[in-house]
């Protein structure tokens, strides 16, 4: 088991310009990190090869594995033309991952932002399609380079543990597999012991967050909340801080034999070097104690 962090979790420090993602990979190193996930966020590559170089040479350099890249996808397009062209925009993403020497890589399936009239099961099914169809395309383009692709609990329509088990059944590849978020599963009111239980077995990789709920009659107030599926209220925490029973959760993946990468990620409202590097520590030593 190896503990790493998205760069996600430093996003307000890139977008601020307080650091570069250059500058992320020394972080890591220097604060217990074994690996770093890519969420071009606060940065690109796909349009900047030269950057994708620096990436590869100064973690090569630094001893941090490039673990993941993650994507925003939408397969779910009104047209044939539309679809093809998002399938070949996710493919020179793929090649940007291949000139990393990335072996993983998480897209989405559908727009995250999502009304509420697509985030129902008819809509879902309606999709699904599209949605195994572009998977398959990438999976068999991916798998020429070694890598495997992965679809998320994540974006609403495809979040909840039996909506991403149904998608990695009917894409039957034997590189599709599921990152496992143990915290996105409360988005769509699912609780996350039991999403854990269920996607463990098809997971290549884990992410852990944390969560502040509270129930959507109890306002909290002012912060950086936002509404699940069914209106009720989630922050993001300090992996540890949050309402997820952590612990628990860290013993079910550990005696899951689950042995690959775990990755962390923050959200929070948090100065986030601080709140990421707390979360590193928890999480090693739940990790150690379980």
């Amino acid at each position: 088991m190896k503990i790493g962090l998205s760069t996600y979790s430093l996003l307000n420090a890139l977008k601020s310009g307080e650091m570069t993602v250059l500058d992320v990979i020394g972080w890591v190193a220097d604060n217990g990190g074994e690996h770093m996930e890519m969420v071009p966020y606060g940065y690109t590559v796909v349009d900047n090869p030269e950057l994708a170089d620096a990436i590869r040479e100064t973690a090569r350099a630094a001893g941090i594995e490039l673990s993941n890249y993650s994507m925003p996808a939408n397969f779910v397009q009104e047209t044939e033309e539309a679809f093809e062209e998002e399938v070949q925009r996710v493919k020179l993403h793929v090649d940007i991952v291949n000139r990393m020497g990335v072996k993983h890589m998480r897209h989405d399936v559908t727009a995250f932002t999502l009304p509420p009239e697509r985030m129902t099961i008819a809509w879902f099914e309606d999709s699904l399609p599209l949605i195994v169809k572009g998977s398959r395309m990438i999976a068999d383009y991916a798998a020429q380079f070694g890598i495997t692709t992965t679809i998320e609990n994540h974006g609403f329509s495809v979040q909840a543990s039996d909506r991403v088990q149904r998608v990695l059944r009917a894409v039957d590849r034997p590189n599709f597999k599921t990152t496992l978020d143990i915290g996105n599963f409360m988005c769509v009111d699912e609780n996350p012991i039991i999403g854990v239980m269920k996607n463990l077995p098809y997971a290549s990789l884990v992410h852990f967050k944390d969560f502040y709920f509270r129930p959507y009659d109890e306002f909290p107030g002012d912060g950086v909340w936002f509404r699940t599926a069914h209106g009720n209220f989630l922050r993001g925490a300090i992996v540890g801080h949050g309402d997820i029973p952590i612990r628990k959760i860290v013993k079910l993946t550990k005696q899951s034999g689950y042995d690959g990468n775990i990755t962390v990620e923050f959200e929070g409202m948090e100065e986030c070097k601080t709140a990421s590097k707390i979360a590193m520590d928890n999480l090693r030593r739940f990790w150690e104690e379980a």
